[in-house]
């Protein structure tokens, strides 16, 4: 569906934050500086499982320069038995144990102690000298070791099926009877799957200063996601009211979900408070990867059957993921994005959140739903090729569409999906030729997409230029998003707009960046303060002019009679209405706080080519399109980067990348040297074709885009390998060493 771009919503603008940051002018958390600054480290547990029982700090705290040290002692204690204490979606019962071990260290890499001191080595040593006393348990890694008889318990307080476990939930999605679903199938595919897990890979560490005054004001700058979740989580986890902390976000260098909880900060400003010093804490890459909160690894099986015309009559998923160290695996992200493409009528999706002595899991870009989806999809490439169906066609026969009644609720309005499915039967790149070893997948995916509280000021400056400040940090283009619509809407040229991200005293309450939810739920907010401006402007204008404001319109950026009738004025430009605001009621500007609501989810279709290296074991993707419904692109050129970018990392997922552990249990590849990320010589050009079918429940037409693009990616990766070469993969990564094993195998055995 085509929509008519207006001036600036659809163009294709300079970015506000692009020269900053491409001549190294940006300032990050980690370029911050305070005069007496000192810095901090962490002591982290070397085992996957220990009961802590002791810990001295007099060695460390009597080292010269050593200016405080903290331990879980020092941190607010939210017990288990008063029961959940949420913050959005993070209980901080099991917040503070994993900012601090309490007790028990859970996974290699696990706080036991920080210590602040005048210099990072001087804190590092201080770290050596911290005498902790471990009684060293039996540990558990991988699902299935977490899931045996005898498995070794994380939590003993935790009960599944009334004995413990380390399976703390289970979610499930329903939807018909499945049992009379199978029964009415003619054609029945089952397949396990499983994934490791693999990191956001944001390319800026974790990184934080934070000074605490004499008075108890502290103000936190931070590498996150939302200064608002910052500025929550450490009033719990440090005891100081959330009135004295001002949470100020620096640029971010990455986050995909993986910096929307806190590690650092509760620890710098506890260290902060105790030294009378600011204090500057950087994790080293190290540290990233063996204590920040990868992706869930899991263990899957889907189970689909169709009559012999391919209408698919039933669907079973069941999804086992990885939480880590603490409760929390994205088990609603698998179970309800999964099947979500399809008309089903009978659907049973069920997940299951898994502990182990694992570091605890974070988002990462629609979290859960591209585990789902890999199980799912590939599933249905193998019910294409045993129908003898064309795969974009399996899926145009069962698309969802408006009025579809999805497994995990709600009814779906008006959705782009079949025109996705129809832009990528139609592209050039579905008919192009494939060469010798070379194969074709395609795969589609569901992510819900969110709207949430959101906060924004519009300002007219004194020359008669505009000013927005919102209230999330701009991980995806949200600033140059909001920059054309302000633009649009008050009739200016957009380079006029200068867009803010402001700080928790300065903005009102803004949700974290997630969920896709930033340009969805900032543009309203913005929008309906626009609107405010403008019915400002037109009653000074019809003030100068002595008329009724019912008799000024606001278009092309001033201020016009809206017929002749009304009189005979020359228009009010917005430099004309600022310069006279002094005498004609002061200041121009609006403010407006909502929780956004008419977020709807997206759907995105991908075609994946790929080439195998048969003696080196390689795969290698040679041509990716990914065709998205994105509701309204508002500046493209950010909407293709996110398309691009949640491509990459799936083929990253999809071939190369996964956490490896020693017979030790501990990480062993913990640095982008051995955790193998795609680069740009690994990769094509990655094309994107956008369908814009606008969310009539928005004044733009905005949907989320972030999230979607990761979400078929393996599925697709891995349909194209089985092209290829006539195997199917059912683990990920298909790295060199599992391709090779599998093309040495026997032809009639498939790559377990």
């Amino acid at each position: 569906m085509n929509v008519v771009n207006n001036k600036w919503i659809g163009q294709r603008t300079i970015r506000p934050d692009g020269v900053d940051k491409v001549t190294g002018r940006a300032a990050f958390a980690a370029d911050t500086t305070m005069p007496g600054m000192i810095w901090g480290k962490v002591l982290r547990s070397p085992h996957p499982h220990a009961r802590i029982k002791s810990i001295n700090t007099a060695k460390a705290e009597a080292l010269p320069g050593v200016k405080a040290v903290v331990t879980s002692r020092d941190i607010v204690d939210f017990t288990i038995e008063k029961g959940a204490v949420m913050l959005g979606i993070q209980d901080m019962r099991w917040m503070c144990r994993n900012v601090m071990a309490r007790d028990k260290a859970l996974f290699p890499g696990h706080p036991v102690a920080a210590v602040a001191a005048t210099t990072e080595a001087i804190a590092a040593e201080a770290c050596k000298l911290i005498e902790v006393d471990y009684e060293v348990l039996p540990w558990a890694i991988e699902i299935d070791d977490a899931l045996k008889a005898d498995a070794a318990i994380l939590h003993e307080f935790n009960r599944f099926d009334g004995k413990p476990s380390n399976i703390m939930g289970r979610l499930e999605s329903r939807k018909g009877d499945i049992a009379q679903g199978f029964k009415d199938a003619e054609v029945v595919i089952e397949r396990s799957f499983t994934t490791r897990p693999v990191h956001q890979g944001y390319i800026e560490p974790h990184a934080c200063l934070i000074s605490v005054a004499a008075d108890g004001k502290t103000t936190i700058w931070s590498s996150s996601q939302g200064q608002f979740m910052v500025r929550a989580m450490t009033s719990m986890l440090t005891g100081i009211p959330q009135s004295d902390i001002r949470a100020i976000p620096a640029e971010i260098g990455g986050g995909f979900g993986g910096k929307t909880i806190v590690y650092l900060e509760p620890l710098a400003t506890l260290l902060a408070r105790k030294s009378g010093r600011p204090v500057k804490m950087v994790m080293t890459r190290e540290e990233v990867m063996r204590a920040t909160g990868p992706t869930s690894g899991s263990k899957s099986t889907v189970k689909i059957g169709a009559k012999k015309d391919g209408t698919i009559v039933a669907a079973h998923g069941s999804f086992y993921l990885q939480a880590g160290a603490f409760p929390g695996s994205p088990i609603r992200g698998a179970v309800g994005c999964s099947f979500a493409p399809y008309d089903i009528p009978h659907v049973l999706s069920e997940g299951f959140d898994v502990c182990s002595n694992r570091s605890k899991v974070a988002a990462y870009r629609a979290p859960g739903a591209p585990i789902g989806a890999y199980a799912v999809e590939c599933v249905l490439d193998e019910l294409a090729e045993a129908l003898k169906m064309d795969p974009l066609a399996l899926r145009l026969k069962n698309a969802a569409k408006e009025g579809t009644k999805a497994a995990h609720g709600p009814v779906f309005p008006r959705i782009g999906y079949i025109e996705t499915l129809e832009a990528a039967k139609n592209h050039p790149h579905y008919a192009a030729p494939l060469g010798k070893l070379q194969g074709r997948g395609v795969a589609s995916g569901f992510w819900f997409n969110a709207g949430g509280e959101s906060s924004a000021q519009v300002n007219i400056t004194e020359d008669g230029n505009v000013v927005v400040t919102t209230g999330h940090p701009d991980i995806g283009g949200s600033r140059a998003g909001i920059a054309n619509i302000c633009a649009e809407l008050l009739g200016i040229d957009y380079k006029r707009v200068s867009v803010i991200i402001g700080d928790t005293q300065t903005v009102g309450f803004s949700n974290l960046t997630g969920g896709s939810r930033v340009l969805f739920a900032s543009s309203m907010v913005v929008t309906q303060a626009a609107d405010k401006v403008i019915a400002t402007l037109r009653e000074r204008a019809a003030k100068i002019w002595e008329i009724d404001p019912e008799a000024v319109k606001w278009e092309n950026g001033a201020a016009h009679p809206v017929s002749p009738n009304a009189g005979q004025f020359e228009p009010l430009t917005l430099a004309d209405l600022a310069e006279k605001a002094p005498s004609q009621g002061g200041p121009i500007g609006a403010s407006v706080q909502l929780n956004t609501q008419g977020a709807e989810g997206g759907f995105g279709t991908h075609i994946c080519d790929v080439e195998v290296d048969v003696d080196l074991g390689i795969v290698r993707v040679i041509r990716y399109t990914a065709v998205q419904d994105v509701g309204r692109a508002v500046h493209p050129s950010y909407v293709e980067g996110q398309l691009q970018g949640g491509v990459a990392q799936g083929i990253g997922w999809a071939l190369n990348e996964e956490y490896i552990y020693n017979k030790d249990g501990k990480v062993d590849n913990p640095g982008f040297l051995d955790y193998r990320m795609p680069v740009c010589s690994d990769l094509p050009m990655l094309d994107c074709a956008l369908v814009e079918v606008p969310n009539p429940k928005h004044p733009q037409g905005v949907k989320g885009v972030g999230e979607v693009p990761l979400v078929p990616v393996m599925a697709a990766v891995a349909n194209a390998v089985h092209n290829a070469l006539g195997k199917r993969f059912y683990s990920l990564p298909m790295s060199p060493p599992k391709v090779s094993e599998a093309l040495d195998a026997p032809a009639q055995q498939a790559a377990e």
